[in-house]
């Protein structure tokens, strides 16, 4: 990062051949704020404004404005953060039932508006629009227009827009870059609340195991920890996420580095906001090489147990315990649906060109598989849905932990424009495809024995046409979250479409629907006896009656629920309005009698 204007002189001063797309614009005093990132969650908004950097003995203060009742009235004000000219707000006790527009304002001049909308909860369907790696290098098509993607955001009319990582891949002058991403893209986030997880790529460096904040000494990082210094990742973070609303355990890291990972409820969706990487051991030292990198295993006869070794993290215990909760709380929630960088799986299997097979690859989140599995557990018990990035590649994955499909369902979306390219092709067809559908479908193992189902891969061409990052297999995501039917719709489209246009086709294997409750669904489960409600839609929990394990938490839809449930055992169900406050069964077995139940 470039704290002052010494250093900025000097980044333009020493910058490579092809950088220019990059600079620091000289920008009128009117327009030196850039863009606006904002949500509301729990009648608490929180914007943060990025600025272009001021020159000396300008003010600092910046001002915030909403319109109401056809006057301008200021709602909040703050102080620009130097290192990185950010503009955090807060206002709380914030009226989401309707929408304000608002002005973000700086000395005399420089004014920047947009729209807070009103909480969509009278909404039938919630639309979410995914994003993931934003390149721009010169080398490979270089500044690549994203005017495609601005008019698909407004012609879906998205509620809320998902930026999983990668953002900015400029590995030492994030700010540079980050002010760039914002003019390509502030058209679309001004005036919708919107999620950015940096990853990577955002916080200079090739792949990331966080190991809770230390300082990486090996070239490639797989020893874990950041190579750039603790005040540039709080630079990127403060930059990129002080806008999501506040962190569910504030303890920072290493380095003093913060935390982000909490929930956000927008349209009664309940989006659990993970951090993938921050606390994720790095491998390289801790698990027998198997290739030329730590990180990646091109033996195809290793043991995938070696590799799992005790005391590998991946999500940490304290965002585990957080999935635990979060599962658990259907206050405001009618469907759950979890945010992060990447899928819990390794989702490819050629990288970077046509002969690129590799069996394993440690920086995808199928590794550790005890870190993963738990990861899965958690999530699976509030049925949530994993909508994610990174991987270059789009999939669906059914994901399994004991048995095939066994646990939640994920989307990962293609790269916004694709440099570096992945493929789904497994050597042995897949297990029990759906009919027609093609051999890398069906049931399978990744390179770390994790049980996976796999329904859709855009995988490119072997030997793809032209340079140009946007027609190599590049694209974004929508997500249709029906709370009437909880229907959950994937839709994955190309570049340069439009998306409302009949004869535009997405990727094959979308666009594909899916239950909510298809979640937590495994196979081998039986039925529990009918239950039926004298109020609509409330919140049933299965425990199980020996070991008092909570198996799940979901709202059901509608007046009457059939629980799924393993063979063999007793359970417990509890049920609420909001929260599962009565034992309404006891002893409850697959195959039992039909219960009527009052809440009321």
């Amino acid at each position: 990062m470039f704290f002052g204007h010494t250093a900025l002189a000097q980044q333009n001063s020493q910058r490579r051949p092809g950088r220019a797309i990059l600079e620091i614009p000289e920008v009128p005093r009117s327009e030196v704020i850039c863009f606006a990132l904002y949500t509301v969650h729990d009648n608490t908004l929180k914007l943060t404004a990025q600025l272009y950097p001021l020159q000396s003995g300008e003010p600092t203060a910046v001002r915030l404005e909403i319109q109401k009742d056809g006057q301008w009235v200021e709602v909040a004000r703050t102080d620009v953060i130097e290192r990185g000219w950010t503009a955090p707000f807060r206002v709380e006790d914030w009226d989401d039932t309707q929408a304000y527009p608002y002005r973000v304002r700086h000395g005399s001049e420089a004014v920047y508006e947009g729209l807070i909308r009103k909480n969509p909860v009278d909404k039938d369907e919630i639309v979410v629009a995914g994003f993931t790696g934003n390149s721009i290098q010169p080398a490979h098509g270089g500044d690549i227009s994203r005017q495609d993607l601005i008019d698909n955001v407004q012609k879906v009319d998205a509620d809320l827009l998902f930026f999983s990582g990668d953002q900015v891949y400029d590995h030492n002058r994030h700010y540079a870059a980050w002010l760039k991403f914002g003019r390509d893209f502030g058209e679309i986030i001004k005036d919708r609340p919107s999620v950015s997880l940096p990853d990577d790529h955002d916080v200079g460096q090739p792949n990331l195991w966080g190991e809770s904040g230390k300082i990486s000494t090996l070239s490639g990082n797989a020893d874990g920890g950041y190579r750039q210094p603790g005040i540039y990742v709080q630079e990127v973070e403060r930059a990129q996420t002080s806008h999501l609303p506040d962190p569910v355990d504030p303890r920072k890291i290493g380095q003093g580095i913060g935390v982000y990972f909490t929930n956000l409820n927008w349209g009664d969706i309940d989006f659990a906001i993970l951090e993938d990487r921050k606390f994720k051991t790095g491998p390289a030292g801790r698990v027998p090489k198997q290739g030329p990198r730590p990180d990646h295993i091109r033996n195809p006869d290793y043991d995938p147990a070696s590799v799992d070794v005790e005391g590998a993290v991946l999500l940490g215990q304290r965002q585990l315990d957080f999935l635990d909760a979060w599962a658990r709380d259907w206050h405001d929630a009618q469907m759950k649906v979890a945010l992060s960088q990447t899928i819990f799986c390794g989702g490819a299997h050629i990288h970077g060109g046509a002969n690129g097979r590799l069996h394993a690859d440690m920086d995808s989140n199928g590794w550790p598989q005890s870190g993963r599995n738990r990861a899965l557990e958690s999530l699976r018990k509030g049925f949530a849905f994993h909508y994610a990035g990174d991987q270059h590649l789009a999939t669906i994955f059914h994901h399994g932990i004991d048995e095939h499909r066994d646990a939640i369902w994920s989307f990962c979306v293609p790269s916004i424009a694709n440099l570096y390219l992945r493929w789904w092709e497994p050597l042995q067809p897949g297990q029990n495809r759906e009919p027609g559908s093609p051999e890398y479908t069906g049931d399978h193992l990744d390179g770390f024995d994790n049980k996976v189902t796999n329904y859709a891969a855009a995988n490119p061409d072997k030997k793809p046409a032209g340079n140009l990052l946007n027609t190599r297999a590049a694209g974004f995501g929508i997500v249709r979250l029906n709370k009437k039917t909880r229907q959950i719709t994937m839709e994955c489209w190309p570049r340069n479409v439009d998306v409302t246009d009949p004869s535009a086709h997405q990727y094959p294997g979308w666009p594909l629907t899916i239950s909510q409750f298809d979640n937590y669904n495994p196979p081998s489960w039986g039925k529990l006896g009918e239950l039926t409600f004298d109020v609509d839609s409330p919140v049933v929990q299965l425990v199980d009656a020996e070991s008092g394990e909570i198996l799940y938490t979901v709202r059901v839809n509608g007046k009457s629920f059939v629980p799924g449930a393993p063979e063999g055992q007793s359970f417990d169900i509890k049920a609420g309005q909001d929260a599962p406050e009565k034992t309404v069964v006891q002893g409850a077995q697959v195959g039992g009698e039909a219960t009527a139940v009052q809440l009321k």
